[in-house]
């Protein structure tokens, strides 16, 4: 399955508990949510899509790889524009010391308030 689709079914457990109840509340057909997530979204409807990551609240970017960030994510860049040279120096030296001690973590991913992390996967 590719990473966006997992991301997406992550956050409606998360945030909803089950598909039928994110349904309800989004008036997106269980049908067209259920067959969205176990085939990949990537042949849904652009529209619904946009949708489900705006209720979600996913931002997304595109390159190569498909990344999703959540509003914490994106409050947190905003912050980081705001530094002068010395906090960016303060805030990079904490992010590699947190980087490394999470990345000798091993085990199942885990929600990080930014996005699904595993031991797999790099910041």
């Amino acid at each position: 399955m590719d990473r966006i689709t997992n991301v997406i079914k992550e956050e409606i457990k998360r945030q909803y508990r089950n598909l039928r109840r994110f349904s309800e509340e989004s008036g997106i057909p269980y049908s067209t949510l259920s067959n969205a997530l176990s085939r990949g979204i990537g042949n849904t409807a652009y529209d619904t899509v946009v949708k489900m990551c705006r209720l979600l609240g996913l931002r997304q970017f595109y390159d190569e790889d498909v990344i999703v960030f959540n509003d914490k994510f994106r409050d947190i860049c905003s912050m980081l524009t705001e530094l002068d040279e010395m906090g960016v120096h303060t805030v990079e030296t904490v992010l590699r010391m947190e980087y490394n001690r999470c990345n000798e973590k091993k085990g199942k991913g885990e929600y990080n308030g930014i996005t699904y992390i595993t031991g797999n996967d790099k910041l």
